[in-house]
């Protein structure tokens, strides 16, 4: 194994429009006991993890590691009952194809049918093959073999639309679909940079040509991650920064219930800011609703969509004063209460603190919730799960 140098980590109806959330919500906190939540450190001190637990209770890692311009992603796994996590696997054949920097454009994970582990992230500046636009760098992929042992080669999925700045994502559903999404553009303009998408319908075997995913093209914040996202009943989401002109930079839900085919927008939450915030977002599914995270403001919401209403919740945001707030993750567990973890006072190579907040199966924040100082790392964010306990583990 190479050595470490640096390493810390719906529906929704076309006429849906989320009001903007711009102030903390002032709600009473909930006398329950409180949730425990522990904390753990990236393994082999990682940088930006993903985490998911499988259908069978199995904890799926991915993390980045050695040098933040020519990142390596890791990935590691720790079944049910057990308390360590596997031997680490190197998911990129090509090394340093990955990267760190930005805190955007690193590895993403999801996993598809049978369990199988898939993930996605943008190459490096030593990654190939280049493209013939001015960032030319490749959109990766790979999966996790049919043994488990190790990770395909990777594979770059863009045919034609090169450009990439901020991150992609990848998505998968539990019939055998997989997305691998990302924004691009020709360099005329962020108006003019567009949401790509691959399918697969084979469990990442083969992928279709790239398609544009936003029929309305709105533009991309060019250097803003997003999040691609498929819930247990195959609807997939694609939640990015749009950018219609230099400083109207509102979130856009794009959604699909027809695996992939086409896309409805829905508006999330505008922001008027005239630069790039290098925002990013979270998924999290669960049995009748799918939670959304993002940022606005300086501050970090959460709604959820009801599968059966096709109702979205009003956001709520993280209690108390919104001090530079980014990199939201979220994770549920079986009482219906909602973790939002996220990062404050990070930015250009500077690490910051680790905050959480529990809410109530209502919406409402409970008595568990904490703060770190310099928990996070330069270029690092946290990732969340839930125990079989009902308890909240954060990766950081």
């Amino acid at each position: 194994m190479p050595a470490r140098i640096f390493v810390r980590s719906a529906w929704i109806t076309a006429t849906c429009v989320i009001a903007a959330l711009t102030q903390p919500l002032d709600y009473a906190v909930a006398r329950d006991a409180p949730t425990a939540v522990r904390q753990i450190p990236v393994p082999d001190r990682g940088l930006q993890p993903q985490a998911l637990v499988d259908t069978e209770g199995t904890l799926h890692v991915i993390y980045l590691g050695d040098d933040p311009a020519g990142s390596n992603v890791y990935y590691v796994r720790k079944p049910a009952g057990t308390e360590k996590f596997s031997r680490p696997l190197r998911v990129n054949s090509q090394p340093a194809s990955a990267i760190a920097i930005g805190s955007i454009r690193g590895a993403q994970l999801a996993l598809g049918s049978a369990n199988r582990v898939h993930v996605a992230w943008n190459g490096s500046g030593k990654a190939e093959p280049k493209g013939p636009a001015k960032n030319g760098n490749p959109m990766l992929y790979s999966r996790l073999a049919d043994d488990g042992s190790a990770f395909e080669p990777q594979r770059n999925v863009i045919g034609e639309h090169f450009g990439l700045d901020g991150g992609g994502s990848v998505a998968a559903d539990l019939e055998g679909h997989v997305y691998v999404a990302w924004h691009a553009g020709d360099g005329t303009g962020e108006q003019n940079r567009r949401v790509w998408v691959v399918r697969s319908s084979d469990e990442g075997l083969t992928f279709q040509s790239e398609a544009p995913a936003d029929a309305q093209q709105r533009g991309v914040c060019g250097c803003c991650g997003m999040k691609a996202f498929a819930d247990r009943d195959g609807t997939v989401y694609l939640l990015y920064r749009a950018a219609e002109d230099k400083s109207k930079r509102d979130m856009v839900l794009l959604t699909s219930t027809d695996r992939g085919k086409t896309y409805v927008p829905g508006l999330t939450d505008p922001w008027t800011i005239a630069t790039c915030p290098m925002s990013s977002e979270a998924f999290a599914d669960g049995p009748d609703a799918v939670t959304l995270a993002w940022e606005t403001t300086g501050q970090v919401l959460f709604s959820k969509i009801d599968k059966k209403l096709h109702r979205v919740s009003k956001p709520i945001g993280a209690p108390g004063s919104a001090n530079g707030r980014k990199h939201p993750a979220v994770a549920l567990n079986g009482r219906g209460e909602t973790i939002l973890v996220w990062a404050e006072g990070t930015g250009w190579e500077r690490g910051g603190a680790l905050a959480w907040q529990v809410f109530d199966d209502k919406g409402k924040p409970t008595a568990s919730r904490g703060r770190i100082d310099k928990a996070i790392p330069i270029w690092g964010f946290a990732a969340v799960y839930a125990e079989p306990d009902d308890s909240f583990t954060i990766i950081h």
